[in-house]
């Protein structure tokens, strides 16, 4: 078990709970998604749950919950063994969750969101008691958020701050927080994270947070305890820990590729990738890319970071050919590019776009068939230019494979049998194999474990030395501030700010992130 972080508050002042699991396992048929795991978190305790993808994370807190039932093992509330079947029982312990993706009404006011929450909510609500009610629980809160506007038009930051109100206003006293601020700028995430470290430290609150950045978890947390493959592999203080202990009890024995180094490039590089005013709409017709012009040069990156929802989605579905561009151009070696097949092969332009598996692949058919996407009406694969050869397609598909370890059964196992990880690597295997003059990523690394995103941000890396131009579009800022030359903020579908990355800091490209 965890070792118990001390706290400032006295045992009369704490409202929160203690909350630890004892023994917890879960089986799913003959897989072990959790084995014997015990943690424990103090009433006043800010605690970070840190492990890979599949390291059980997720299952621990489901657990807990109520969504899954342990096999074996006990969950202990305040000293007490509790059984919780389902997320109600959770919640009259005081136990809740906020989870990755807002789970609010976008067309109710932030009010109306908070009282459909309660399970004693009237059929007639008499709405100059609750507004009474409301004011004086926000009165208590550290939090400020507009109760009186609809969810749909309040920023990132605070509809993650309702979600917390909406625990609170509940009578939540032990959170558990699923990655909370990976929709949030850096500094709404520091506003946030330190306000409920505040309230930990307070004992109104206590906290389990699952997160993948360490920079969070050294700045706001007391204690961490890390899964792998389903077991507690370590844990304590996080201030008897460091960022390369945490990564080792992560990962293991893995081998782990070292980033590519960054090589230097000639001040004088010419452009081979430029933006033009681009100006596309979303679904309901509407400005999502507007008036977007960026130059990228060969052995560049450019970083273009953005909170969700301004534009950044849109613009790579123009560079993709799945959106169409109302105004505008893109030019490739200063020659106008069209995003379909011919243009894509003959300027040498590959891409790796969020979510591979639904926006670059056929999930049904095998491994071998995907790699060959690029190449199965060329020679070898094919002769005569229609007579497709199986030989050369599932040789070259064995050799890249390898090449790029990819874990897979066999070469003729479904792409969507592949984890996460496996299929990034199949798609970057088919999108490097050959010359690349221009390389757009979208999010590569999001939700994989710590191996996959050190290879794939290493090739990222390599082609940049190669001397390739690269757009590399994240939600990510720490992947940004790792890979990037250059980086440029989206904000309501436009370039809101550019800086070379050793001329600028995290609070500035936060703030323009916000749209100041």
């Amino acid at each position: 078990m965890s070792p118990l972080p001390a706290t400032a508050t006295s045992a009369a002042a704490v409202r929160a709970v203690s909350v630890a699991t004892q023994g917890m396992t879960k089986r799913f048929g003959g897989f072990t998604a959790l084995d014997d795991v015990s943690i424990a978190v103090p009433a006043g305790g800010f605690h970070v749950l840190l492990g890979e993808n599949g390291a059980g994370k997720s299952t621990l807190v489901k657990c807990m919950m109520g969504f899954y039932q342990p096999d074996a093992g006990t969950l202990v509330v305040d000293g007490t063994p509790v059984a919780v079947r389902n997320p109600r029982d959770a919640r009259a312990l005081g136990i809740g969750m906020v989870y990755q993706h807002f789970t609010l009404v976008p067309s109710l006011t932030g009010a109306e969101n908070l009282v459909i929450s309660r399970a004693d909510a009237p059929a007639v609500i008499n709405w100059g008691r609750e507004r009474e009610r409301l004011a004086a629980f926000m009165a208590r809160m550290p939090f400020r958020v507009p109760l009186d506007r609809p969810v749909a038009s309040l920023a990132a930051g605070e509809k993650q701050k309702l979600e917390i109100l909406k625990l609170l206003y509940l009578d939540g006293r032990f959170l558990i927080l699923d990655e909370p601020t990976s929709v949030l700028t850096p500094g709404e995430a520091d506003e946030v994270l330190g306000l409920l470290r505040d309230m930990t430290r307070r004992g109104d609150l206590s906290v389990l947070m699952i997160s993948h950045k360490f920079r969070e978890v050294t700045a706001f947390a007391d204690a961490v305890s890390v899964l792998r493959r389903g077991a507690l592999v370590g844990g304590g203080r996080v201030a008897d820990m460091t960022t390369d202990g945490m990564a080792r009890l992560m990962i293991g024995d893995t081998p782990v590729r070292e980033q590519a180094g960054r090589a230097p490039v000639a001040a004088s590089r010419q452009t081979v990738l430029d933006l033009a005013g681009l100006v596309a709409d979303d679904d309901a017709g509407r400005p999502a890319v507007d008036g977007v012009s960026l130059k990228v040069r060969a052995g560049e990156i450019v970083g273009i970071a953005g909170v969700s929802g301004n534009g950044q989605a849109a613009l790579v579905e123009v560079l993709n050919g799945q959106r169409p561009l109302r105004d505008g151009r893109i030019f490739i070696h200063n020659e106008p590019f069209e995003p379909v097949r011919r243009d894509f092969d003959r300027f040498r332009v590959f891409g790796l776009p969020e979510e591979p598996l639904k926006n670059a692949a056929v999930p049904r058919m095998s491994v071998a068939e995907n790699i060959a996407f690029r190449a199965f009406d060329k020679p070898p694969a094919a002769k005569f230019g229609w007579w497709m050869s199986p030989g050369p397609i599932r040789a070259r598909a064995a050799a890249l494979v390898e090449r790029y370890k990819v874990k897979t059964a066999s070469l003729d196992a479904p792409i969507a049998t592949l984890s996460g990880g496996n299929v990034q690597r199949a798609i970057l295997a088919r999108e490097l194999s050959g010359e690349v003059d221009v390389l757009v990523v979208a999010n590569p690394c999001f939700g994989l474990d710590f191996a996959s995103v050190a290879e794939i941000r290493a090739q990222i890396m390599e082609q940049r030395n190669r001397g390739a131009a690269v757009l590399l579009v994240s939600e990510d800022l720490d992947e940004i501030l790792e890979l990037a030359d250059r980086v440029a903020v989206m904000s309501e579908g436009r370039i809101a700010y550019t800086a070379p990355v050793g001329d600028t800091d995290r609070t500035t490209i936060g703030r323009h992130m916000a749209g100041h």
